[in-house]
């Protein structure tokens, strides 16, 4: 089981749908949470991507240096860049941050903002451009080990001896990511990516998803990996975690919700209407599934459900995605730098992950906690220890 977090480049607040509680998201503050993540433990952190957000690219770069094992998931956007050129800046990047970069297919479900950045593609033809794009930029990377060009001439795109002289660390090329519900995506799903990323729906709407996508992946004899974006709000109780998701929406008005809806109402994004489709606008209607709550998606796009509860109760929730064969989980919560460390310190200790022996730091030794009145240690069960008395 792998965790992955957020870099929140579109803006951060203790608070939904309001500027009470916002913070400015600077370079300043997004290093703070890289490092954050990196030193608990996480296997990387997803950089979102889009007009509303700083660039993926820049971003995910400026933090190479301030870390030493984070992964970078950055996004790939057929049509706003060539993806020969896509190819080179994966390649570089990879060799920069030493194999830390994963890739992120994002094709778009916003024809407004598409437009905005000079595409002017509708659902069906962004996928075709992507299937050739893809396919372009996975040769010409697996390519670039032998020194081999590559030519291809397709329906929306061409290349003809396209090389990269500088090779990837990874082989044969950094891992594609890929989310999508309609039935194109999950088509380019199986026969491109190696990891399928879903949104966080009810278990038995995932396992449907999965299993799709499986049967596919199947008949084309490949095999993929599985991963989730969820939000989280994690407490010490069941009734601290609920009243924290109610604060997070508590200055959300009617009329900001309706607005927010009425603009994902517009989108061609599948995904995003089965989002909008969980609670309906209704903010009587948030908890969808056992501790899954959709109140982040009244007005955020994209992922717009967390996982509600203790840790113990947030720990089996994760573990039910995983028995549907779900082995990556992305996770963020509001704000992201506490909630990334309050995650770790709660639930990791409860999951099977491979972060258990990044944690472990053998060459240091206790005491761990604050030292009470400069003369006893903490033991973890609310009674201090007497330290010894120094010999005279």
């Amino acid at each position: 089981m792998k965790i992955f977090w957020f870099i929140p480049t579109h803006g951060d607040s203790r608070y939904l749908g309001t500027s009470k509680g916002a913070r400015q998201v600077d370079h300043a503050y997004m290093k703070q949470i890289a490092i954050a993540v990196d030193h608990l433990g996480y296997e990387g952190v997803l950089i979102p991507t889009g007009r509303s957000c700083e660039d993926p690219w820049i971003v995910a770069a400026s933090l190479i240096e301030s870390t030493s094992k984070l992964k970078f998931l950055v996004a790939l956007r057929p049509g706003v860049t060539t993806p020969a050129l896509a190819a080179r800046m994966s390649a570089t990047f990879d060799r920069l941050s030493n194999g830390r970069i994963l890739l992120n297919l994002v094709t778009g479900g916003d024809e407004e903002e598409l437009r905005g950045d000079g595409v002017y593609e509708d659902h069906a033809t962004r996928y075709q451009t992507a299937e050739e794009y893809v396919k372009i930029w996975r040769e010409v990377l697996t390519r670039s080990h032998t020194g081999e060009p590559y030519t291809f001439h397709g329906q929306r795109l061409s290349v003809d001896d396209a090389k990269l002289l500088y090779p990837p660390i990874q082989t044969p090329y950094p891992p594609l990511w890929f989310g999508g519900s309609s039935e194109v995506a999950t088509d380019l799903a199986a026969e491109q990516v190696d990891t399928y990323l879903t949104w966080g729906e009810p278990p038995e709407a995932v396992r449907e998803k999965l299993e799709v996508v499986r049967k596919k992946a199947a008949a084309r004899g490949r095999t993929l990996t599985y991963g989730i974006r969820l939000h989280v709000i994690v407490r010490e109780t069941n009734e601290e975690a609920w009243d924290a998701a109610n604060e997070l929406i508590q200055y959300l008005d009617d009329e900001t919700i309706e607005a927010a809806q009425k603009k994902f109402a517009q989108m061609d994004s599948i995904g995003q209407k089965r989002m909008a489709a969980l609670h309906g606008g209704q903010k009587d209607k948030l908890e969808v599934s056992p501790n899954l709550w959709a109140g982040i998606g009244l007005v955020r796009g994209g992922a717009g459900t967390a996982l509600v509860g203790d840790a113990e109760t947030v720990a089996a929730r994760i573990k039910e995605y995983a028995d549907l064969g779900i082995d990556t989980f992305i996770f963020s919560g509001y704000p992201h730098l506490e909630e990334s460390i309050r995650f770790a310190e709660l639930v990791f200790p409860l999951l099977p992950l491979e972060v258990q022996k990044k944690l472990a730091q053998p060459n240091l030794t206790g005491p761990f906690g604050e030292v009470i009145a400069n003369n006893y240690t903490p033991n973890g069960k609310g009674k201090p220890h007497k330290t010894k008395e120094p010999s005279v």
